[in-house]
């Protein structure tokens, strides 16, 4: 309590000093607003009088201004008229300084003073072009191009000398005497012919020395040993093996050009050791090439022995037999990731040059790889082309009869094997257009893989055909619309032939093999699909990759250079960014405008990379499911094909003079033959519906699968046999009771494979299965009505009923 009586009552004291100060400054405040009103009043009068000595000095202005604008106007004039006496006055004494100096320069060029020289002729220059085209001094004109000349021959063998020897100083001297004269071009050519010169000797000792190393193994070849000795101990004077050496020699000559050149051509050398760059890559060009193109060939035996390569064998220009193998391609890949390092080199070593300057010298780098980057899309075909010949789909031999399943079950297998063979070779493909042009030749590749799987797929819908062979299916007739699965001719007894001749277990043995072939055209689509879809990805990648729309350039519209390209890649991305692939788009805007539509055609969700293929690998599984189910319905074929002509039907029952019991009739063998291999077909496409389908639902698929190609054999049976009913001419009571028992069976048949019971069929058996004298009542009673009617007419007729 104390201590809060004390709180208390300092903070009465506090409260009350703080009011005594609020009082004493609210007073102190309200003296003083008086005071500050007066100085308001007195700054708004100051303004005042301000404002109206400045409106008077402006009208003493507008006064001035409108009594001495023609003076002003006359005192421009005679300044004009002035700076035109003066600018008369200098151009008599540059022709005068002219005259006088092309007397005089005779006399400095005498005493060898180049710097003086120079100077003078400088001046000669600039009072030429004050002056102007004045016919009096045509002939100084044509004197002083002499004098150029003559003065830039005088300093071209010194600036070469000192150049050679590093002398810093004479060469800026012998620089800046060029430089007057207007002949800085001079430098260039000089500093270039020096230096080309010692990686000209390197180029030309490794050609000298390959030379000498092709004759001394043309004598002891066969003693030197194989390819494969030199691919494990390689020849030093195989290109492929001493490139490297040359990139880094050239890159540390370079290096070294580099430094020297920053200290004698401060302001040059950025410029002068790209441009020697770019000169030896021009002069070696050709040279190059042909070296990389005999490069590729020393992969293959058959090439390296005739010292050819991609470039000879795309020509024609070898014999029929050497063909483009995968190790021509992959070995032409290896010296271009080669040259691809040392860009990145040089494009580190110039990266203090400008944009265009470093794009041309990669350009030049790349040079020689540009004819094979022409026909890549020949090269791709080609190499496709040989590799998809190689795979053996009809390895297995034909056994003769009973031996066709074995033959066809290998066969099929051979097909299955070779989809992800194909699918491997075609992605193989496209890292090799990747990893040689950058994807700039995609476009080509699309079309060489379209073109690849379209010969891909006629050879399985060749072998395809020849399996009808295997299958007993080669002289079965094929015809129109329904026909197509119901009718029989003359050509199905021979067809079905070959089915007859052969067992039961090899029977089933073809069913097997043939049903196989469904797996073969699944894996097919599937993995085509799956194919399609990545080659997409990669070009949705390339898209991104290459960055056409970050450079701010529209194909469409406008035409690609290296300067703009550059540029707009430097303000993107920075120089490190730069792309040989996108470089080399400049130079073919053509290719470069179908490139791009390709790549946006990419982005469309409804794209297809292979359109033709696509469409072929549909029909390649239509032409499987047909020849599935010729094969599945070719037993019941052969079962039905004489149903119509059987003897049976005209039977007439004997009299016996003995009481002979009559007892029900049983199913023929060919009904029975024909319903027991429908009940058993489902025991058979069960298993196979495992290997088709995939995923969690693997039964419910397989049973799916199972039940739909049962229900497609069960209709063309049924198809055939009412077909075969149709063609009866005549019947007797006995044989209407005997085929009555026939169509009830397989009605049976169709019911325990939860079939529906075709009308027809159901009309056949009932008509069939009543008296012929009560016929006519069941047509025509209600129970008639479930009858398909047309049908009953046949049946009365068959069985010569009138229904009138």
């Amino acid at each position: 309590d104390k201590h809060l009586a004390d709180l208390e009552m300092k903070l009465q004291l506090l409260s009350e000093e703080i009011a005594a100060s609020l009082d004493e400054q609210s007073q102190a405040a309200l003296l003083r607003v008086p005071r500050s009103t007066r100085d308001v009043v007195r700054l708004r009068d100051d303004a005042s009088s301000l404002r109206s000595a400045v409106l008077l000095i402006l009208q003493r202005l507008k006064k001035a201004e409108g009594s001495s604008a023609e003076s002003i106007t006359a005192l421009a004039e005679i300044d004009m008229v002035k700076q035109r006496m003066e600018a008369a006055y200098e151009t008599l004494q540059d022709a005068a300084g002219l005259t006088q100096l092309s007397a005089s320069v005779e006399d400095v060029f005498a005493s060898g003073d180049l710097p003086r020289a120079a100077e003078t002729l400088a001046n000669m220059r600039h009072c030429l072009s004050a002056v102007g085209e004045v016919a009096e001094f045509a002939n100084v004109r044509k004197q002083l191009e002499v004098l150029e000349d003559r003065l830039d021959a005088m300093v071209q063998p010194r600036l070469s000398d000192a150049i050679s020897n590093q002398k810093v100083d004479e060469v800026q001297s012998f620089r800046e005497i060029l430089i007057l004269i207007g002949r800085l071009k001079s430098v260039e050519l000089i500093y270039t012919k020096i230096h080309i010169k010692p990686i000209r000797k390197l180029w030309e000792d490794f050609e000298s020395k390959q030379v000498s190393n092709r004759l001394s193994y043309g004598q002891d070849g066969e003693r030197r040993g194989g390819l494969s000795d030199l691919a494990s101990n390689p020849s030093p004077f195989l290109f492929a093996s001493w490139l490297p050496n040359f990139y880094d020699e050239v890159l540390l000559y370079l290096e070294q050009e580099w430094k020297w050149c920053m200290t004698a051509f401060p302001d040059d050398f950025k410029v002068l050791v790209p441009k020697l760059l770019m000169e030896t890559m021009a002069v070696l060009n050709t040279s190059f090439s042909a070296h990389i193109n005999v490069a590729t060939g020393e992969v293959v035996p058959e090439t390296r022995a005739l010292a050819k390569g991609i470039l000879d064998i795309l020509s024609g220009d070898v014999s029929k037999g050497a063909k483009l193998h995968t190790k021509h391609l992959e070995a032409l890949i290896e010296l271009h990731n080669m040259t691809s390092t040392f860009a990145k080199n040089i494009q580190h070593l110039f990266a203090g040059s400008d944009s265009h300057v470093l794009a041309r010298s990669l350009k030049a780098i790349n040079s020689p790889y540009e004819p094979y980057k022409q026909k890549y899309g020949q090269m791709e075909r080609a190499i496709l082309s040989s590799e998809l010949a190689m795979l053996d789909l009809r390895g297995a031999v034909a056994r003769g009869v009973g031996a066709q399943g074995i033959e066809l079950s290998e066969t099929v297998r051979r097909m299955e094997e070779s989809i992800p063979q194909v699918i491997v070779i075609l992605e193989a493909a496209v890292e090799r257009c990747i990893n040689f042009t950058g994807g700039s030749e995609a476009e080509e590749l699309v079309r060489a893989i379209d073109e690849a799987m379209l010969q891909y797929l006629s050879s399985l819908q060749d072998t395809l055909k020849s399996l009808r062979t295997v299958c007993g299916l080669d002289n079965v007739a094929r015809k129109d619309g329904q026909k197509k699965d119901t009718g029989l001719d003359k050509k199905d007894l021979t067809g079905s032939r070959i089915i007859m001749d052969v067992s039961d277990e090899e029977e089933w043995a073809i069913v097997q093999g043939a049903l196989q072939i469904l797996t073969v055209s699944d894996c097919l689509t599937s993995r085509s699909s799956v194919f399609e879809a990545s080659l997409r990805a990669t070009l949705l990648r390339l898209s991104s990759n290459l960055s056409l729309s970050a450079f701010g350039i529209s194909i469409d519209q406008h035409q690609l250079s290296v300067d703009n390209l550059a540029q707009n890649t430097t303000e993107s991305h920075g120089k490190s960014t730069l792309d040989i692939t996108v470089l080399r788009l400049t130079d073919v805007p053509d290719k470069a405008k179908k490139l791009f539509s390709l790549l946006e055609q990419s982005k469309d969700p409804r794209f297809h990379a292979l359109p033709l293929a696509s469409q072929r690998v549909a029909a390649f599984s239509d032409l499987v499911n047909e020849l599935v189910y010729e094969v599945l319905i070719s037993k019941v074929r052969q079962r039905l094909s004489n149903v119509a002509q059987m003897p049976i039907w005209s039977s007439i029952e004997e009299q016996s003079g003995f009481p002979i019991p009559s007892f029900s009739a049983y199913p023929q063998a060919y009904v029975t033959s024909v319903g027991e291999y429908l009940l058993t077909l489902p025991q058979q496409l069960e298993p196979l519906g495992g290997t088709v389908s995939s995923g969690e639902s693997n039964n419910d698929e397989a049973q799916f699968f199972a039940a739909e190609w049962m229900f497609k054999v069960a209709e063309g049976a049924t198809a055939l046999y009412i077909e075969q009913l149709r063609s009866i001419q005549s019947i007797t009571d006995r044989g209407a009771q005997q085929l009555a028992t026939d169509i009830e069976y397989l009605s049976n048949v169709l019911s325990a494979l939860s079939m529906p019971i075709p009308p027809i069929l159901y009309t056949f058996q009932a008509c069939l299965s009543t008296p012929a004298d009560q016929l006519p009542e069941l047509v025509k009673s209600d129970a008639g009505s479930q009858l398909d009617l047309p049908a009953a007419r046949l049946v009365c007729k068959i069985l010569r009923v009138n229904l009138e």
